[in-house]
């Protein structure tokens, strides 16, 4: 038990301290070369006008560094290599704290480093202002088809190689699947991603995806798939990082490049910890990642709202993060409640997960 706690414990701190070392190098480089957009949002996903977003970000949109979620990355890339290394250099008790494993590592950081790629390249287009459509960056469109595919050849692998065919619904409980295991995988992994938008405030989405993959790794660690436990600790100490130059007044910010593979590496966990692991790690995820998912679906309403009602609106702006920030409340305090819920959430998904255990 010692070891487990130190093999899941160890990482997250050395992603913290990698961090929280490499960081400064990566702000002088982002600053120097100017890695911000070039010119404010004008289009909004349904094609609307962005007046109400551009009076409250503006300013910060062109002259805040965009990714930072490569502090999230790369810290958690370098610390899984280091203790792959040493494992193989020194054997002994460093054999026994590599979490680097076949069977429950491999493909959550295969995505985790997929998604991050692509959205650096987002990032990078946005910066430089390639147009792909009538946005700079890669299109919603070419975004969402990319991920269909790389959730698709997932779910592929679940089914075929690790024979995952069962999920655990909801007040429903083990609910078999079979082939339509593979579409339900991309339709909830496409799901997952479009929570990554409440990447809006500083600090905002930091906070809860450190709040997520903590509850995640608690759930993982009592089902005793202490590699996948240790792959997400190494993820929340990487975002503790982050959040130490992301608070207001935010250093740079995640963008692409840290929230897709954030939700990407979530979606895969959310999978690995439910029947592939005797547990319910899929049941729940709407009390774990609530927040994602509310901050989902209100823009989903929201356009289905303006197209339906002739421009009629539910929310002053969605997300929702930003309708209370439209409201009035000051950015900072949306932040803080935000962590505060995220947290609730968390420990009440800990707690309905070790209950079915």
């Amino acid at each position: 038990m010692e070891l487990n706690l130190i093999k899941v414990a160890l990482p997250s701190i050395t992603a913290f301290i990698i961090g929280l070392l490499s960081t400064p190098i990566l702000t002088s480089f982002l600053y120097k070369y100017k890695m911000w957009k070039k010119k404010v949002k004008e289009v909004s996903v349904d094609g609307g006008g962005t007046p109400i977003f551009n009076s409250l970000h503006a300013e910060r949109e062109v002259s805040t560094p965009r990714m930072g979620g490569i502090v999230i990355w790369g810290s958690a890339l370098i610390t899984t290599m280091i203790f792959w290394i040493l494992s193989h250099l020194f054997g002994g008790v460093f054999l026994k704290l590599d979490y680097l494993s076949r069977d429950q590592t491999w493909i959550p950081l295969f995505i985790f480093i997929f998604g991050a790629i692509v959205g650096l390249i987002d990032d990078l287009f946005e910066v430089y202002n390639i147009k792909d459509g009538h946005v700079g960056g890669l299109s919603l469109k070419k975004r969402l088809a990319i991920i269909t595919a790389i959730s698709f050849l997932i779910s592929l692998w679940f089914y075929f190689k690790l024979d995952v065919n069962v999920v655990n619904l909801p007040f429903i409980g083990a609910t078999y699947f079979g082939l339509y295991f593979i579409p339900f995988f991309v339709i909830i992994t496409l799901f997952i991603y479009s929570g990554g938008i409440i990447d809006g405030i500083d600090g905002l989405a930091g906070g809860v995806f450190a709040s997520i993959f903590s509850a995640y790794a608690c759930i993982a660690f009592f089902q005793n798939q202490i590699n996948l436990a240790a792959f997400c600790t190494v993820i929340v100490g990487s975002i503790l990082a982050f959040l130490w130059y992301n608070i207001p007044p935010a250093r740079f910010y995640m963008s692409e490049t840290g929230s897709m593979a954030l939700t990407l590496a979530l979606s895969v966990v959310v999978f690995m910890t439910d029947s592939m692991g005797s547990g319910k790690g899929f049941a729940v995820m709407p009390i774990i990642a609530f927040l994602l998912i509310i901050t989902s679906l209100s823009s989903i309403v929201q356009v289905f709202s303006k197209k339906i009602r002739k421009g009629k609106k539910i929310f002053i702006i969605a997300p929702l993060h930003h309708h209370f920030e439209a409201s009035g409340w000051p950015a900072s305090k949306v932040t803080m409640r935000y962590w505060i819920i995220s947290v609730v959430c968390a420990i009440l998904g800990i707690i309905f997960a070790l209950m079915q255990i």
